[in-house]
């Protein structure tokens, strides 16, 4: 089994497309779209998992089939910052991908200017607190409301890592490629 990350492209549509059909809490992941087609899920691709100066999007990959996403966006060199987020396809989970993907993203970030890193959690997901905790990310405290799905609002524990911090280890270690 071959394990790695790169930017994702149109040819992912397809296995986008499947995670999202197949995995029913990654809707919030989505920001509500539908990406039930190949067409939707390839749109998708190109306006939200863009890889440029702002944004960077890496599919992580199994065996040359996309089954998640570790991201950072809001990328600021000024105060050299950037927000982190994470998904995988709820076939692909608790295998370690998602915490090897985000330690190497994290690393790649660290290498490339960036100084501090966050990234926050409904406080009702214990599995992505796990994978926040396991790739270094500390926790930092908890906003109130801060996000809303449908007419729910959902408490976020927000997780931060510095370039300072101890460097987390992993059993995982996965090829990045840009």
């Amino acid at each position: 089994m071959s394990v790695s990350l790169r930017p994702w492209n149109s040819r992912d549509a397809s296995a986008l497309s499947e995670a999202f059909q197949s995995t029913s809490d990654l809707a919030t992941q989505f920001g509500g779209a539908d990406l039930s087609t190949r067409a939707a899920a390839e749109a998708f691709i190109d306006q939200s998992l863009r890889f440029d100066e702002h944004v960077k999007n890496w599919a992580v990959v199994e065996d040359g089939v996309a089954i998640g996403n570790v991201g950072a966006s809001a990328i600021e060199f000024r105060h050299e910052t950037a927000w982190m987020y994470y998904w995988l396809a709820a076939e692909a989970r608790g295998k370690g991908y998602v915490t090897g993907a985000l330690i190497v993203v994290s690393d790649w970030a660290f290498e490339n200017g960036l100084h501090r890193l966050e990234l926050g959690h409904r406080v009702n997901n214990p599995a992505s607190c796990r994978v926040a905790t396991a790739a270094g990310f500390l926790a930092e405290g908890i906003e109130r409301e801060k996000l809303r799905y449908g007419n729910v609002r959902y408490d976020v524990e927000t997780h931060a890592r510095l370039v300072t911090d101890p460097a987390p280890t992993t059993n995982l270690a996965l090829p990045i490629a840009e």
